[in-house]
């Protein structure tokens, strides 16, 4: 579900709306799949979806996009810092950045904050 949020929010920032269309291309699933979720998030509370309408992401829903892009970018910043290319870095931040506790993310937002101080 993260993915999703995540990719409607970057969507949402760069073209201004979302469709169904544009997540199943972006994220190379299948529009009946990528309707499925966006069902279970507008469930959820996280968006509202209409068919043939698009996607808007509700305030809880932006909020939790905007974390997730927030962690994301902060893993991709620590792995460019220890030399890992950028798009390796983005690449492996998709795959681990769902998994990192709180108390981890803190521990490494404040290691790169100490580096930049120096």
């Amino acid at each position: 579900m993260e993915d999703y949020l995540e990719v409607i929010y970057e969507l949402i920032q760069r073209k201004g709306y979302a469709t169904t269309v544009d997540i199943s291309k972006y994220m190379s699933v299948s529009s009946p799949s990528v309707t499925k979720m966006v069902q279970r998030l507008d469930e959820s509370g996280l968006v509202k979806y209409e068919k043939y309408r698009g996607i808007v992401l509700t305030e809880e829903g932006t909020s939790v996009a905007a974390d997730i892009r927030d962690r994301h970018n902060l893993l991709v910043e620590f792995l460019k810092t220890i030399g890992v290319d950028e798009n390796i870095a983005n690449s492996d931040a998709e795959g681990i950045e769902h998994h990192l506790h709180v108390q981890t993310l803190k521990k490494l937002e404040t290691f790169l904050a100490g580096l930049k101080k120096r």
